[in-house]
């Protein structure tokens, strides 16, 4: 029964927010930036008004993968775009953004909560009584409106301040705090949990996304090279611009074969904190090379130059591909990858 409810909100109900997030603010950024460089007003305005959604597109995106009636999905909209953007207390019937006029924003986080328990009450009333057109949305704005009162200020304290420590910290120790976040968040990418949602919630920034982006592009570009030999041209696309996360069966089977990327990942991260500076920003740091997210969003958070292109390039593409190949080979004549152990399922 636990595994069933930890599936349930912590796979299912993560992965799509991410997807939410992706579909409003990952692709307004992605807008934002082809605005700054083309100089064309129509992107910056998609831009802004895409990101502007993503509480409405994570609300939407969770309440569908829970299986929410039609009233209770479209209910949660509105619970959505609420709860992402109420760090705030109630005074005199009328909402205070005190945590927003702090710097402090629940976001995704808090949006994550709320509408999972919008959802789950809304459909307890859904399609029960005759008048459920009315029913259904009123209990579930209500409930979704309290659980964010009562959860959000607290949900945007503490993945502030852990962002803050989080990013303050690899700012003084970027070279080993380059190589943890690397490898930790590279190795949440590959499992079956929402890197990108869980960088977005705490506002990782600054040169911990930097280390982000490099331990996510060395599970994806890892896996897709390494495992060349068994999966060829499919397997390099769905596995590079798509998720490692499909090696999720192989790894289960034998483990060994993600120590080849998690050992890029630790050499990726510090150097995209020392010596290149690479930054990035919130959820475009846990994507990877997932459609170029990751290497867009450093190019929208770094300051320019060649250094940032040679990091880009070698951080997030070359090394990846010839330190994962490199251990791989090492691993493979000590038997400790076999032949097929990488392949994919057809």
């Amino acid at each position: 029964m636990v595994k069933k409810y930890l599936n349930r909100y912590f796979i299912d109900a993560m992965g799509a927010m991410a997807l939410g997030l992706f579909a409003s603010l990952l692709i307004g950024t992605i807008f934002g930036t082809i605005g700054q460089y083309t100089h064309l007003e129509m992107f910056t305005t998609m831009a802004s008004y895409a990101k502007a959604a993503a509480g409405m597109a994570i609300g939407v995106a969770i309440a569908h993968k829970l299986g929410a009636h039609p009233l209770v999905m479209f209910s949660c909209a509105a619970v959505g775009a609420m709860s992402y953007d109420m760090g705030v207390t109630i005074s005199n019937g009328a909402i205070t953004e005190w945590a927003v006029s702090n710097g402090i924003d629940a976001g995704p986080a808090g949006a994550f909560f709320a509408v999972i328990i919008a959802a789950e009450i809304g459909m307890l009333v859904s399609k029960k009584t005759k008048i459920d057109i009315l029913v259904t949305p009123v209990v579930t704005i209500i409930t979704g409106f309290v659980a964010s009162w009562l959860l959000c200020p607290l949900i945007s304290y503490v993945m502030y301040y852990l962002g803050q420590f989080i990013n303050v910290t690899t700012e003084l120790h970027p070279f080993l705090m380059g190589i943890i976040i690397s490898v930790i968040v590279g190795i949440i990418l590959t499992l079956p949990i929402s890197s990108a949602a869980i960088c977005a919630s705490i506002g990782i920034a600054g040169l911990a996304g930097g280390a982000a982006t490099a331990g996510c592009c060395a599970q994806m570009i890892g896996f897709a090279v390494m495992s060349f030999k068994e999966n060829k041209v499919n397997g390099l696309i769905s596995q590079g611009l798509g998720t490692s996360m499909l090696q999720m069966g192989n790894i289960c089977k034998n483990p060994k074969i993600w120590i080849p990327p998690i050992l890029a990942s630790a050499i990726c991260g510090p150097l995209a904190t020392c010596v290149f500076k690479l930054e990035c920003t919130g959820v475009s740091a846990g994507m990877g090379t997932c459609g170029l997210v990751g290497p867009i969003g450093v190019i929208a958070a770094t300051e320019h130059g060649a250094l940032m292109w040679t990091g880009i390039i070698l951080v997030c593409f070359v090394l990846p591909a010839v330190l994962s190949v490199l251990f791989a080979e090492i691993m493979r004549k000590i038997g400790w990858i076999k032949e097929n152990d990488l392949k994919l399922e057809d």
